[in-house]
């Protein structure tokens, strides 16, 4: 059961677009505990001529004489936070013409205890050993730290169940994004996978997962413009081969763990068209589709596990 050592960590808004906070390599906290992540310009601080809401996924192209950790200051997150999402093995790991995915990270801050491993961590926050070592740079041959803080990206606390008869109740802990971030879009998006089952209800940054059959056609939930194509059979955070489409009415949906993309970055798609394959890459068990929405309510939302279900 989570303790006062394990807050979930919470998006908070930013609305300073190049915030001068000191960031350095360090996480971004507010009161010590909670991951501020929010998502800034592509371009020099010269190019900001307004601010992108909260929780979307980012992109920007490396200039001559940019570094990691200014990149980082630009969009306020951390170094790691951009090392993890490009699978890059070092801070130095940049060029001009390079381009960077910018992704908010929500995930679980943990204070190392006695007896802590990384297997042990991933297991209770459904989470990956490899990723945890990845994001904190720490060696998975060595032993945790006791007292030390990590990140734990992607990990989720379960909600406690409601007390018995008789019981105190326990204090139960939502993961911020569980139900919802944003407004309803009714009839806006279509089934990515027509005739899916529903294996997860809503989770992590707004998602659920759909369950079908490897090399599955997954088809573009709504017209708009890819910004994001990962095929290279890479971690990317966690995702795998993954597409995002931003759409006019200012959403972003996510679609991941493909076996394949088909799409291109600043390609337009239209609603329904096929944009890859089902398949089971980066953090996954299992051939499905990882289906977010960002600044929207998912359309999935209301969906029980294990049923076929129609967006609304």
């Amino acid at each position: 059961m989570p303790g006062s050592s394990t807050p979930v960590l919470a998006a908070a808004i930013n609305f300073d677009p190049n915030p001068d906070k000191g960031l350095g390599d360090t996480i971004q906290t507010t009161g010590g505990i909670a991951l501020l992540a929010s998502s800034g310009p592509s371009g020099t601080i010269a190019d900001v001529a307004g601010t992108t809401p909260p929780g979307r996924i980012s992109v920007y192209v490396v200039r001559p004489g940019d570094t990691l950790s200014e990149i980082a200051n630009m969009f306020g997150v951390s170094v790691n936070t951009i090392m993890w999402a490009n699978n890059l093995n070092s801070a130095r790991d940049v060029h001009p013409g390079d381009t960077l995915v910018i992704l908010p990270i929500s995930g679980v801050e943990r204070t190392i205890a006695k007896g802590d491993t990384l297997k042990s961590l991933a297991k209770k926050y459904g989470a990956d050993a490899g990723e945890i070592a990845q994001f904190n740079g720490l060696d998975p041959e060595e032993p945790l730290a006791v007292g030390s803080k990590i990140i734990i990206p992607g990990g989720e606390i379960a909600p406690v169940a409601a007390p018995s008869a008789g019981k105190a109740p326990s204090r139960t802990i939502r993961e911020p994004y569980l139900g919802g971030s944003g407004a309803v879009q009714n009839g806006y998006y279509e089934n990515p996978v027509p005739g899916a089952i529903i294996t997860q209800g809503v989770h992590g940054w707004n998602a659920v997962d759909l369950g079908a059959a490897r090399g599955t056609p997954v088809h573009a939930a709504a017209d708009g413009t890819v910004i994001i194509a990962r095929n290279n059979g890479g971690w990317n955070g966690g995702y795998g081969n993954y597409v995002v489409i931003t759409h006019a009415n200012g959403s972003q949906t996510l679609y991941s763990h493909m076996r394949s993309a088909i799409v291109s970055p600043g390609q337009s798609v239209s609603s329904g068209q096929v944009i890859g394959y089902v398949g089971s890459t980066g953090m996954s068990t299992g051939a499905h589709l990882h289906f977010e929405v960002r600044g929207a309510a998912n359309p999935f939302r209301n969906c029980s596990v294990g049923s076929v279900c129609s967006p609304q």
